[in-house]
């Protein structure tokens, strides 16, 4: 049997991704690590802020349902206070503002609505960059992960073309296992990525869209607090 011959009897039938990390160099290893937790952490927040929306959306449509069949908004916020839902943070802040400037005579109506919308707008952007705050991680490795990716894929082939002057030889059977450890480091990264990409996509568009409901609550509250000071 010929050198050929034994090398391709020993030569693996499948790919083995966990082989290909013991395999590659300790820099390949390191990228290859980087890029698992990230993709960890990604799959670990979009699991998360799916479970997050859903509970939010249930709470916030019972809250608001709720809050217009009550026939006395400031009893019903003070039964119902519930900090843990966004629209009654919003409605917190309009009644607050409305508190504090109808202690007295009201002098400016128009300044009072001003204040009012302001209030409510100001609280409508808090709870959506918090809603929003950790998809910031998965716009970043979507962006930055296919290039981490590609380093370890453009160092394992370094590597690999420095093992064929090493051994002054450019047969497939030296410098094919480098360059194999090396793609996979680009196939991790852009596992990490696209997940990251397509869940950013999606999640941005819900927030935009739980914004926007926030915003149509405030609408009418306001609206209701101007026909109430309409009557005063």
């Amino acid at each position: 049997m010929t050198t050929l011959d034994t090398l391709a009897a020993a030569a693996p039938t499948r790919l083995d991704p966990i082989q290909l990390f013991l395999d590659a160099d300790i820099v390949v290893q390191l990228v290859m690590l980087g890029l698992i937790l990230a993709s960890i952490w990604v799959w670990t927040i979009i699991v998360s802020f799916s479970l997050r929306m859903k509970t939010l959306r249930r709470r916030t449509r019972k809250y608001e349902e709720d809050f217009w069949q009550a026939e006395n908004f400031d009893r019903f916020m003070s039964e119902r206070g519930n900090k843990d839902v966004p629209s009654a943070r919003v409605a917190q802040a309009a009644v607050g503002e409305w508190r504090k400037s109808t202690k007295g005579e009201i002098r400016d109506r128009e300044g009072l609505r001003s204040r009012i919308a302001t209030a409510m707008e100001s609280q409508v952007a808090l709870e959506a960059d918090d809603i929003a705050e950790r998809l910031n991680f998965l716009a970043t490795v979507g962006a930055v992960a296919p290039f981490v990716g590609l380093f370890g894929t453009v160092w394992g082939i370094m590597n690999s073309f420095f093992q064929i002057g090493a051994q002054e030889s450019s047969s497939l059977a030296v410098v094919a296992p480098g360059i194999s450890e090396a793609l996979f480091a680009t196939a991790i990264g852009l596992f990490a990525a696209i997940p990251a990409v397509i869940a950013y996509n999606r999640f941005s568009h819900s927030v935009e869209r739980f914004e926007a409901g926030l915003h149509r609550f405030s609408d009418r509250l306001y609206a209701t607090f101007s026909r109430q000071l309409e009557q005063r």
